[in-house]
């Protein structure tokens, strides 16, 4: 039984604040370490209890389906034929591929589970007089937490001291405005913390909790991408070609008078071994391999299917602050102009930060002060923290004589419009302003009121944010990778003109004010959207301008990766192809977005963008294998079939050739692969071209093979057929090799050492079986062996050839292609009705 007591939140709302301090046995102080672990042992963690599945349900599930239907009923044919060598094969087939798929499906469910640990929420909690950061899992009923702007709240709260939140509830309960809370208030677990800081105690965690628990930052891989689909509509094609192809065998040979029974056994052997039967455990276990890698290199994905958006994305919107820079700001010489002098300008400043935020200006602020014991003799009674609307903060202050007043800083624009300042005053900040920012330093106004409630501008702080030393480097490496980068930032635009001269990208940045309609901001002329598009950064911009910049960038033709971090940066997250959150992004901000990074810089990104074209790389390679292969094996049986009526590969060989070519073709997760020089997009008829041409060239070298067999060999049927097993086997692996690169398959990068070995492993073992037979296949000598080898080797140059010269090909052909567009399209054509590119 449960020794503390359970409060529901909505009893909750009608309950004075004491009362649930004395039911909860807790107080404005929290609790202590040790309470908490007995709370947390009786409550239990602060989430749902996750529906788990058995493992032995979920491997059983790999027996029900289509593809293992057919493989079952091709079983129970081979037993009613009493072909009890096939039974067995097909047996070990079936268990074979369900343990396959269960392994990688489970090594693609625990990389998820990693990654979600990395990403879960954190809270501010008061223990033992200490505030600390701990995992929201970790929080108990009775717990002080601490929860502002951008923050998912992490449990049932009741709001018990600070100015008021403004909480979006839309998730939870459907209202599409957001909800202004105050003390007394409940703030519910799930919703998003828009405006406001406050103090708040927790009554429900879990299970218990009204909305239930907080949002998930990770999603499952069962969301289908635009690979995934392309994939799959490829694996509808084969399997259609190779029914319609069985259809024709059939056909040919129930007219020769050939077995039913024997004839559909084979068919459906032939069927299940042309069909794509690895490729969902490729694709789960290629994805999350490359996830697992990407957070080795400090980026989480979210959601899976953003890691192939994220290899053919060409533009990134860079947030300057801490992207760019350092984030490590320092007070510059203040210039004073109503305060008494300098440390009164910083005291004021500081009376207007929270230390306990930890935000680097407060921060900055703070260690510029002559010891800390100058705020000993004032009192905050009441604090605003920074809104991105209002770009100020507010602090009610009773200062040692007891005389209560105002103090506020924030952008100077801003206060010196707080203060109604005369234009003299006015003119010379302006002044001071663009002084400091033409030397790329960010300025801060502070004021404070006086009597009768009138602010007056005591001055202006510079701070410097130096760009962050890798930087320049970073940026070339982007530009080299194909990708422009803009910067955007809210500050003036000559100090964001300074930045962007140091760190090497252009000087060409636009004021966002002048390219947006205020009334409709949505809407953007032709001009503007042109300025949009070559521009080298905004500046001035506030939060709903990154999703009129990202909106006019997609319009353009072009995928965007949009860096942000605050709670309205989540629209344009969510609108990007790549939405990305910087380290030390909020929760609402991680929770919109694709890529989470866990360390500061824009090199984090750079690696991404590789480690994401290495993936897509790898997707691509699969995808031309497993076309060809399936031309390859089907067109060939089906066509040696019809044209000399025997089998010339038997039942079991198939499956065994199934077995041998799916073992390897699992390690392409791991393969090493070139990093693509440019964006990179999934060009559908250039790998089904390239498949068919290297799918047509195998079947060219089986039948070549065939005839060498039959008319200069002069071997029997059995042994043809094991020769022309061999043959598909030690071809199939090359095949393979061919397809992972664009250029000649013996050049760097060579693949991973686990491909060659799964390999070398595999066609020894398949070797083997044939030179003693073990009474599966019919034994040839050690010579044939040889030959076999030799041959296949020497034609998967062959093959290797007609896939260069189909890459060319494609290329000169759209080289043409896109001059002819530029022809048509020239002001001076007849026809160039449309705008040059």
């Amino acid at each position: 039984m449960n020794p503390y007591p359970v409060i529901d939140s909505r009893q909750a709302e009608h309950l004075d604040l004491q009362d649930l301090y004395h039911q909860m046995d807790t107080g404005s102080q929290g609790l202590t370490d040790e309470e908490a672990h007995h709370r947390a042992l009786s409550y239990g963690p602060n989430a749902l209890k996750e529906t788990k599945h058995s493992p032995f349900l979920r491997f059983l599930g790999y027996f029900w389906g289509p593809i293992p239907w057919m493989i079952e009923i091709a079983a129970i044919l081979s037993a009613l034929v009493r072909h009890w060598d096939d039974f067995t094969i097909i047996c070990v087939l079936l268990f074979f591929n369900a343990g396959v798929g269960f392994w990688q499906e489970y090594k693609a469910a625990n990389a998820l589970e990693a990654l979600k640990k990395q990403l879960a929420l954190k809270a501010r909690v008061l223990r033992d007089g200490i505030w600390a950061e701990i995992a929201a899992l970790e929080l108990v009923p009775g717990d002080m937490i601490r929860i502002r702007l951008g923050d998912i709240i992490p449990a049932d709260l009741k709001l018990a001291e600070g100015e008021y939140l403004s909480i979006d509830q839309s998730t939870l309960t459907g209202e599409s405005l957001p909800v202004s809370k105050k003390t007394g208030d409940v703030a519910y677990s799930g919703s998003v913390v828009k405006q406001g800081e406050m103090l708040a105690l927790v009554i429900s965690t879990g299970e218990k909790t009204y909305f239930g628990r907080t949002a998930g930052l990770v999603e499952s891989a069962g969301n289908a991408s635009h690979f995934q689909k392309a994939v799959l509509s490829i694996g509808d094609y084969l399997i259609y070609m190779s029914l319609g192809l069985v259809v024709v065998l059939m056909l040919v040979q129930l007219f020769r008078g050939a077995p039913l029974l024997e004839l559909v056994q084979f068919a459906l052997i032939l069927t299940v071994a042309s069909i794509p039967v690895a490729m969902p455990a490729v694709l789960s276990v290629t994805m999350a391999v490359g996830a697992m890698a990407l957070s080795r290199k400090k980026a989480i994905v979210s959601r899976l299917e953003a890691i192939e958006e994220m290899a053919g994305i060409d533009i990134l919107c860079s947030d300057k602050t801490g992207t760019l820079t350092q984030n490590r700001l320092a007070l510059g010489n203040p210039v004073v102009f109503e305060a008494e002098n300098v440390q009164d300008l910083i005291l004021a400043a500081a009376l207007a930060s929270k230390e306990e935020d930890a935000d680097p200006i407060d921060l900055a602020i703070l260690a510029a002060l002559n010891g800390k014991t100058l705020l000993s003799g004032y009192n905050q009674t009441r604090f605003v923290p920074f809104d991105p609307v209002t770009k100020r903060t507010e602090a009610q202050v009773t200062g040692p004589d007891g005389m209560s007043f105002r103090v506020s800083k924030g952008a100077p624009q801003v206060i010196v419009a707080l203060a109604a300042v005369d234009k003299a005053q006015a003119a010379r900040a302006n002044s001071v302003i663009e002084e400091f920012a033409e030397k790329g330093y960010r300025t801060l106004g502070v004021a404070r009121s006086m009597e009768k409630g009138k602010w007056v501008f005591l001055g202006i702080l510079p701070l410097s944010d130096p760009p962050r030393s890798d930087s320049r480097e970073t940026i070339a490496q982007a530009q080299a990778h194909g990708i422009k980068v803009k910067m955007i930032t809210g500050d003036d635009v000559a100090i964001a003109r300074e930045i962007a001269g140091q760190i090497g990208l252009g000087r060409d940045i636009q004021p966002v004010v002048g390219l947006f309609d205020k009334e409709m901001p949505e809407h953007l002329s032709e001009s503007a959207a042109r300025s949009i598009e070559t521009a080298d950064g905004f500046a001035q911009v506030f939060p709903e301008h990154k999703y009129g910049i990202v909106k006019a960038l997609q319009g353009r033709g072009h995928l965007v990766a949009m860096t942000g971090d605050g709670v309205n940066d989540a629209p344009a997250l969510k609108q990007a192809d790549v939405g990305i959150a910087v380290s030390g992004a909020t929760d609402a901000a991680r929770a919109a977005s694709d890529l989470i990074l866990t360390a500061p810089g824009l090199s984090v990104i750079v690696n991404a963008v590789e480690e994401a074209r290495r993936i897509f790389e790898r997707m691509h390679s699969y995808a031309v294998y497993r076309i060809t292969e399936t031309i390859r094996i089907m067109v060939f049986v089906v066509a040696a079939m019809i044209a000399f009526g025997f089998y010339p590969i038997t039942a079991v060989m198939i499956i065994l050739l199934a077995f041998f070519n799916d073992v390897p073709i699992m390690t392409i997760a791991y393969d090493h692969t070139r990093v693509d020089p440019g964006p990179v997009r999934w060009d559908m008829p250039l790998v089904i071209t390239v498949a068919t041409v290297m799918g047509i060239t195998g079947t060219a070298g089986s039948f070549l093979m065939l005839y060498l067999a039959l008319h200069w060999l002069h071997l029997s049927i059995p042994k043809v057929q094991t020769y022309i097993f061999l043959k598909m086997a030690v071809a199939g692996h090359l095949t393979l090799f061919v397809s992972r690169s664009r250029g000649s398959y013996v050049s760097k990068p060579y693949p991973a050492p686990v491909m060659i070995w799964s390999a070398v492993a595999t066609k020894v073992a398949a070797t083997l079986l044939c030179v003693y037979g073990l009474g599966l296949v019919t034994p040839i000598s050690w010579g044939k062996v040889a030959l076999i080898w030799g041959y296949s080797i020497t034609w998967s140059f062959v093959t290797d050839w007609t896939k260069i010269a189909v890459y060319r090909h494609w290329g000169l052909a759209t080289s043409r292609h896109y001059r002819f567009l530029e022809i048509l399209h020239h002001p001076l054509h007849p026809y160039g009705v449309i705008p040059p590119r």
